[in-house]
């Protein structure tokens, strides 16, 4: 407030002691404006910068609140090359209503793919809540079911706080009801074989691309990963008494499993089209060599090509490929000639 004073002093001193703003002429008065507006636009930059250090400020704290919510991941997790990326619909947050998390446990890699009903700022509490509890799971639990189990029971706890917080007399207008809110979730488990389990509960399917050549001799081959009949999303209804876990085959080395939300299939252009999703992903794995870093940017860029923009709809893109040959193959060399 030191600088707005002393100008506003200058504006009242000038106005009363200077003779000039006491005379009635067209010159004087012109000089009288000319220093009033001067002072006028100098408090008015004065606020406006104050307010953009302010909303940098904001930016900073907020981006790195959602930088911790939905960490980056890192390269490489026990011999799988590791990339994702999403976007958000909200245009303020640089997370929205996607999640999905990969950690290395004692019984294999276990991988979360989600996405929450609704976008954007109005969903990162149901985030919070399920990769919280996901990350807990994953290390307790032996067992798939288990960890499902331990995410319904964190959804649970969620949308009854929800509830109370959006009560009537909160005075608070929700965004979206909690009576509407669910959220869909794939698990997926990878042993130290490559072998692949999954629950799946209304989460659309990952695709498996070979980017050598397959048995039919086709290169760049990609299809839908089988992981059964899907169980209700999270919220909506309670989950079965038996869950089961589907056996999905094997992650070999060299292959790449590609993971996204319904946002990347549901992206349509000017024309009402979907977005080829497979196209994409047969170009990207037709491409030598196949990196997840590859794939992402392939489809990142048809996608937002083909929407002409930023999508509507949240995206989220979790892309793995089994590189543990590989990684024993370069060690053996360095270990014997250390004997």
């Amino acid at each position: 407030m030191g600088l707005p004073t002393v100008w506003g002093a200058a504006a009242v001193t000038y106005k009363l002691a200077c003779p000039l703003a006491q005379q009635d002429g067209l010159g004087a008065r012109i000089v009288t404006c000319a220093v009033f507006f001067a002072v006028g636009t100098g408090l008015m930059l004065h606020v406006r910068r104050g307010l953009l250090r302010e909303l940098r400020q904001v930016r900073r704290v907020a981006g790195a609140a959602q930088s911790a919510l939905l960490r980056p991941l890192p390269p490489r997790i026990d011999g799988l090359n590791v990339a994702a990326a999403q976007l958000s619909a909200d245009r303020e947050a640089a997370v929205g209503g996607d999640l999905y998390e990969v950690i290395g446990t004692e019984h294999g890699v276990r991988i979360v793919m989600g996405d929450v009903r609704g976008h954007g700022l109005a969903a990162i509490g149901t985030v919070a809540a399920l990769l919280g509890s996901f990350r807990e799971a994953v290390h307790d639990e032996a067992e798939l079911p288990g960890v499902l189990r331990r995410l319904e029971r964190a959804m649970a706890r969620h949308l009854r706080e929800r509830a109370r917080a959006e009560h009537p007399s909160s005075g608070r207008e929700p965004d979206s009801p909690v009576a509407e809110e669910f959220v869909t979730v794939l698990l997926l488990e990878i042993g130290r074989d490559g072998e692949m389990r999954a629950v799946n509960c209304g989460h659309p399917r990952p695709y498996l691309l070979r980017g050598h050549t397959g048995p039919a001799g086709v290169r760049g081959q990609v299809e839908h990963l089988a992981v059964g009949d899907p169980l209700p999303p999270l919220g909506s209804f309670p989950l079965p008494a038996e869950l089961p876990v589907v056996r999905c085959g094997q992650l070999l080395p060299g292959e790449t499993l590609f993971l996204h939300t319904d946002g990347v299939e549901d992206v349509r252009d000017d024309r009402g089209r979907f977005f080829p999703l497979t196209t994409a992903l047969t170009e990207a794995a037709g491409t030598q060599p196949v990196s997840p870093q590859a794939v992402l940017r392939t489809v990142f860029t048809q996608l937002l090509c083909h929407a002409g923009g930023l999508p509507t709809d949240d995206v989220a893109v979790l892309v793995l490929r089994n590189d543990r040959a590989r990684v024993r193959l370069t060690t053996a060399p360095h270990r014997g000639a250390g004997l």
